[in-house]
């Protein structure tokens, strides 16, 4: 399968056009990014740049949850966590930020029958892989409890989607993690599509490998540039380390050393 790469980027200043605050500590922003938009590919991200009063803050990257190319509209779904993430959260409707991208490599195309597996706020770039397609497939989404799947319905809302919820203290859906249930259905799958905290895309790479099935992830690292000229963002493969903004943030899930843990970090979809 053939990954979407960013071939052209630009910087875009995009007027905030909705806000919602989804539950405690979880914020859904829509731009109007036409430029970036008709470009955007599933898997691929935006650096956002601070409000002028912050200009002395390094952008943040965000996924790129959905888009409406007819109306120009670019998506992104955080948590409210770090400064940034703050500071993102209370700008409001009318406002203008810079935004630069579409940046990185996405993922491949969805096969019928393929299987996302979403870990938390890892959510965000597979809603918008999901929405490419109307082909069957099943999104499994969890997280530690019912407060923190804060994806808003609507936009699980596709035809040919199938969504499974997993909670790991059975607040809602299935008792259990994404994983746990995954393992269930893998051998039934296609391909699998990932994104989520370090452990649990390490044990997706392990099961896919078990099954026989091809996967692909999507990683997260801090990151200052977003196309990989500052060389802060790198993670060890096979093919020696190479850049999360520039080379990622999807790879083939095992080209990619996922056993390293990371202290989770405010980027992509507040990079979860």
């Amino acid at each position: 399968m053939k990954t979407i790469v960013a071939q052209d980027y630009c910087l875009e200043n995009c007027s905030v056009l909705e806000k919602r605050v989804i539950a405690p500590g979880f914020c859904r922003l829509v731009f109007y990014a036409p430029e970036i938009v008709c470009q955007a590919a599933p898997g691929q991200f935006v650096m956002i740049h601070m409000p002028s009063s912050a200009r002395h803050m390094l952008p943040r990257p965000y996924s790129i949850c959905s888009v409406n190319t007819n109306r120009g509209e670019l998506v992104v779904f955080f948590e409210i966590g770090g400064r940034g993430a703050e500071m993102l959260s209370a700008v409001e409707p009318g406002a203008y930020l810079r935004i630069l991208g579409p940046l990185g490599r996405g993922f491949p195309e969805v096969l019928p029958g393929s299987l996302l597996i979403a870990g938390g706020m890892g959510v965000a770039p597979l809603v918008f892989l999901a929405a490419s397609t109307e082909a069957e497939r099943t999104l499994i989404y969890g997280s530690r409890s019912s407060s923190r799947l804060a994806c808003p319905p609507e936009d699980l809302f596709m035809p040919g989607l199938t969504v499974i919820e997993t909670t790991e203290d059975g607040s809602r859906g299935i008792k259990g993690t994404a994983c746990d249930v995954a393992e269930t259905i893998m051998a039934e799958c296609s391909a699998i599509f990932a994104c989520g905290p370090r452990h649990m895309l390490s044990a997706v790479a392990k099961s896919a490998q078990q099954f026989g099935v091809e996967a692909w992830v999507s990683v997260e690292e801090r990151m200052a540039c977003g196309i990989g000229a500052c060389l802060g963002c790198v993670v060890e493969t096979e093919n020696g380390y190479l850049r999360v903004c520039k080379d990622g943030p999807v790879f083939p899930a095992g080209e990619v050393n996922l056993t390293d843990e990371h202290t989770e970090c405010e980027c992509q979809s507040g990079w979860h």
